[in-house]
């Protein structure tokens, strides 16, 4: 008998799960109402913050309640180009502009998309990390699906109801710059969970690891 490897002890353990106290909350688009399916609603981007663990930058996007005399606040996943007090429009009226949310049925062939929906009103599953971006290939000829090319090449067919944000995400070029030193990857892992410095299975003991020894 050995001792349990590192790969099993993370499914178990509580030391290797995700930082979460100074996040910001989840990043999702709005939920979809009579507005978004029917016509539009204008929201207005309040600010621009980081949140730790996460290299895109996050915006926070104001809407009026339709139903109530209230504000809802929205996290989105900023755009390339989008700054505060810039208006966005949601819906399927809305105009193909830089930070505005259509359906990808509404949007032509060449559009570069981010924070795309995989199911239809799931709030934004796609294109989501900092620099990338999907784009729209075509649409079907019925006019029900879609297909998009993923950040990594692939296509994906998704109905043409999947909403999207126009533009690419924000903080592109993030692993250009080298890292020059051990501390910057210990800064980087610090805020997101305990997966680094990596011990190599064959620099371990025969009793750690399968590879060990010898």
């Amino acid at each position: 008998m050995g001792r349990v490897i590192r790969g099993s002890r993370k499914g178990k353990s509580l030391i290797f799960t995700a930082k979460t106290r100074l996040r910001k909350g989840a990043v999702k688009l709005r939920a979809v109402d009579y507005a978004e399916r029917h016509g539009y609603i204008k929201g207005l981007v309040k600010q621009i913050i980081h949140d730790p663990g996460r290299g895109a930058p996050m915006c926070e996007v104001v809407f009026r309640d339709p139903y109530r005399y209230k504000l809802k606040k929205e996290r989105w996943i900023a755009v390339e180009g989008l700054h505060t007090g810039q208006f966005v429009y949601c819906g399927a009226k809305a105009q193909l502009s830089i930070g505005n949310v259509l359906p990808i049925g509404k949007m032509p062939e060449g559009t570069t998309i981010s924070m795309c929906e995989e199911k239809a009103s799931d709030r934004g599953r796609l294109a989501r990390a900092s620099g990338c971006n999907c784009m729209v290939v075509g649409h079907s000829d019925d006019g029900r699906k879609t297909r998009i090319r993923m950040p990594s090449g692939s296509r994906k067919t998704v109905p043409s109801t999947c909403r999207a944000v126009v533009g690419i995400t924000a903080g592109g070029g993030r692993l250009d710059k080298p890292v020059l030193k051990a501390g910057a990857n210990y800064h980087k892992y610090k805020v997101k969970r305990n997966c680094w410095p990596k011990v190599r299975g064959s620099a371990m003991n025969p009793v750690e690891h399968p590879h060990g020894g010898g």
